[in-house]
């Protein structure tokens, strides 16, 4: 499976657009990461980008969610290894990431709603002039951006990094992709 078949299956079972931008988001974080830490660029930006194809589909319904995603992961050809990260960011099932993906992409996916978050009380909204320190400091704001999860954005030293360098890599990565996000 490549890039523009996962994006065609985005289209086919997502409508929200601003599910799609966090996917996107996602995938880039995935890929900075990847790059980082020596995994496969390619690979790690799949599993970013199709780790949340289900939730419309699912109806928002945790408990299925992501075991359908990994299955149409898997129906489009992709890696087990991309179907398991994407199975195991969902903590719904129980399942402890155990690869240095699969640990990638549970601390990466709320990352992007915190960065984003950060964004949008920017008088300018845009990532442009977004510094890594202004997101760290709103991390500790436990009311701004309440959905992405503290916990499991800190677990990135689970893959090596300090929480300074990891919203660094998450802010540049999504900058690099800024007018598709529309930030």
């Amino acid at each position: 499976m490549n890039r523009k078949e996962a994006l065609e299956s985005i289209k086919e079972n997502v409508e929200n657009e601003n599910l799609v931008k966090h996917m996107l988001a996602t995938e880039a974080i995935m890929c900075a990461l990847a790059v980082r830490l020596g995994g496969d660029e390619a690979e790690w930006g799949l599993a970013g980008l199709l780790h949340d194809i289900d939730v419309e589909l699912t109806d928002g319904d945790m408990s299925s969610h992501s075991k359908l995603g990994a299955d149409l992961a898997r129906d489009l050809g992709a890696s087990e290894v991309v179907a398991n990260a994407i199975l195991c960011h969902n903590e719904t099932h129980g399942i402890i990431p155990e690869t240095t993906m699969e640990k990638a992409l549970f601390c990466a996916d709320p990352l992007t709603g915190l960065i984003t978050a950060a964004v949008l009380v920017r008088p300018d909204k845009k990532l442009a002039g977004l510094e890594a320190q202004s997101v760290k400091k709103r991390f500790k704001e436990k009311s701004f951006a309440a959905g992405a999860s503290r916990e499991q954005i800190l677990k990135c030293t689970d893959i090596g990094l300090e929480l300074d360098e990891f919203i660094a890599i998450g802010v540049e990565a999504m900058r690099g992709i800024a007018p598709q996000l529309g930030l």
